[in-house]
């Protein structure tokens, strides 16, 4: 970090390298559209490369100070006006992508909309150590970014789990209906 912030391009490339996968993801679950995620998380490293000066070390990770300006911007991204109106090319037309049939896009976006309803009804903390484990951040990361200690990951990490399996909401997407 420091020789980043001194202006050493491999330096920076390096926490790139280290970071972009979780920043990515994080952005990915939120604006659910690849080509928009990887705009957003370009952004991201955009920014943090702009401000490396600002960044002080107050015992959390960098990638939690790139996941400060991940949520900044997604929430900027949803708060445009543009963001109603706006489909991509590579939303329309991604390559790498097998045409899906619109009820599968249906059955995909329910679930989506559920799970994100029930994580949305857990408490604060609870919610952060549960998207964050989901990104791939491992827990000993996750207890250093929110200041807590690992078994408390782990502890939030059990009662997440026992609250959404026991939602109705989520119950009835996981599980397919049976005649």
């Amino acid at each position: 970090m420091e020789r980043a912030q001194a202006g050493d391009g491999v330096a920076f490339a390096q926490l790139y390298t280290a970071y972009s996968d979780t920043v990515y993801r994080y952005v990915y679950y939120r604006v659910g559209g690849k080509p928009t995620a990887e705009d957003l998380t370009s952004e991201v490293f955009a920014r943090a490369f702009q401000r490396l000066d600002t960044f002080t070390w107050r015992g959390r990770d960098f990638g939690a100070w790139l996941v400060t300006i991940a949520r900044n911007l997604v929430a900027d991204h949803f708060a445009s006006a543009r963001v109603r109106l706006e489909v991509t090319t590579g939303e329309l037309l991604d390559s790498n992508e097998v045409e899906r049939s619109s009820e599968d896009m249906a059955v995909e976006g329910l679930r989506n909309r559920g799970l994100v309803e029930a994580l949305s009804r857990l408490p604060r903390r609870m919610r952060q150590v549960t998207w964050l484990w989901t990104l791939g951040v491992p827990t000993a990361h996750i207890a250093q970014q929110l200041g807590i200690s690992p078994s408390t990951v782990r502890v939030h990490l059990f009662q997440a789990r026992q609250r959404l399996a026991a939602d109705p909401l989520v119950v009835l997407i996981a599980s397919p209906a049976r005649s």
